[in-house]
């Protein structure tokens, strides 16, 4: 596991839940961290105040990443405000609303097609010329149990964008190894205290769930930052193009 003291990295969606937890983790590493967010600005000015204290710069970058040119502009922004890039999370996506096939239309299929896939591959597309010249990059994608298993009734379209993501990765490491970029994705199960379970996932659902769970618990938001802080910091390691599973042994790959 390699030093991620002076490192930079950017993490979308990093104002709440997992992407706020790896921010946080990345930045008690010694990472300098651009924050991007969307909405609501607690979480970016917790994150900088921690920094500070650290000794790190956090600096935050509001955008919608399904507008092409904002988010274009907030990858510009980050990777000035840091002077490069050698790490990016694609953190960020949502479920937007439980719909079966049935009332399944186009703009909805578009919204979430957009939210999940669109925003990363922008993202990806303006971080990739800063993460090579480092020469010795992460990415690491945000996927999902749902997109391995297909999810709970109502997330058909939220698990495709999911499933996708996990060949995004493979295909991308393969395009970009060469440029000493290593891609990975994290595919998390159920993970409470985030703003998608807080508003997709009742209580009854969440027991349910946690009783079909080998280990006996919901995971945390911490149990996904540890991972994907690993899989940044093997820079020059030998893990590309892989999905970590974390999900309690609801399902084993």
């Amino acid at each position: 596991m390699g030093s991620l003291v002076g490192k930079k990295a950017l993490v979308t969606g990093a104002e709440q839940g997992i992407g706020k937890a790896v921010a946080r983790a990345l930045i008690e590493a010694g990472c300098d961290v651009a924050v991007h967010y969307f909405m609501g600005e607690d979480g970016p000015r917790e994150l900088q105040a921690l920094a500070r204290d650290k000794g790190r710069a956090a600096p935050s970058f509001q955008a919608d990443l399904t507008d092409e040119a904002a988010a274009t502009r907030m990858v510009a922004d980050a990777a000035g405000s840091l002077g490069g890039l050698d790490i990016l999370v694609n953190n960020v996506g949502g479920l937007v609303e439980r719909r079966f096939i049935e009332t399944v239309d186009l703009p909805f299929w578009r919204k979430v097609i957009d939210i999940n896939l669109t925003t990363m591959m922008i993202v990806t597309r303006e971080a990739r010329p800063h993460l090579a010249k480092a020469r010795g990059a992460a990415i690491v994608n945000l996927a999902s149990l749902a997109g391995r298993k297909g999810g709970h009734a109502g997330s058909l379209v939220y698990s495709m964008t999911k499933g996708a993501v996990l060949t995004f990765t493979r295909a991308l490491s393969a395009d970009l190894g060469p440029e000493g970029i290593r891609v990975n994705a994290v595919a998390p199960g159920l993970i409470l205290g985030t703003r998608f379970h807080n508003t997709h996932t009742t209580k009854e659902s969440a027991d349910e769930t946690v009783r079909g769970i080998p280990l006996g618990r919901a995971g945390t938001v911490e149990d996904i930052s540890r991972p994907i802080l690993f899989l940044a910091s093997e820079y020059d390691g030998f893990i590309t193009g892989a999905t970590l599973d974390i999900n309690g042994g609801v399902y084993c790959a």
